[in-house]
């Protein structure tokens, strides 16, 4: 059960993806392009998502199981930076984290290179953080 309720939650997830048309950045990118011939389609997902995620987290704050409430974190650079980077790469190939690994499935090229960028851009941002922490630390030590 640890297993299905994971892997059923993910099918369901991609399927939705596909059938909203996220997974092709050909509407992504006509969703983004306000100034050209914009299609307004996505903005129907954006809101049925809010409406569900509004009812679970409505529902996630009861029971003996509810989730501690989140703590407000401050907005800094590295938040401001990773949004960002995330809105020009959506806006540059139309692909997001989750519909491009739901286009894997379909044996895409495309996904599979926003994929290996992705991965490598994360693991980049990873050593840099890292290497600037350890810099910081050094220098509060000398």
């Amino acid at each position: 059960m640890k297993r299905i309720v994971p892997f059923v939650s993910g099918l369901l997830f991609g399927l939705g993806l596909c059938l909203a048309g996220m997974t092709d950045p050909h509407k992504v990118l006509a969703f983004l392009d306000l100034a050209g011939s914009w299609d307004p389609s996505l903005a129907l997902v954006m809101g049925g998502a809010w409406a569900v995620a509004f009812v679970a987290f409505r529902c996630a704050g009861r029971g003996p199981l509810a989730p501690a409430p989140a703590t407000p974190q401050r907005i800094d650079g590295r938040l401001l930076g990773g949004a960002a980077i995330f809105g020009l790469g959506w806006g540059l190939v139309g692909l997001c984290p989750g519909p491009a690994l739901a286009d894997l499935g379909f044996l895409d090229g495309r996904a599979l290179l926003f994929a290996l960028a992705m991965a490598s851009g994360v693991r980049a941002a990873d050593f840099a953080l890292a290497e600037a922490r350890t810099a910081r630390l050094t220098a509060e030590d000398g």
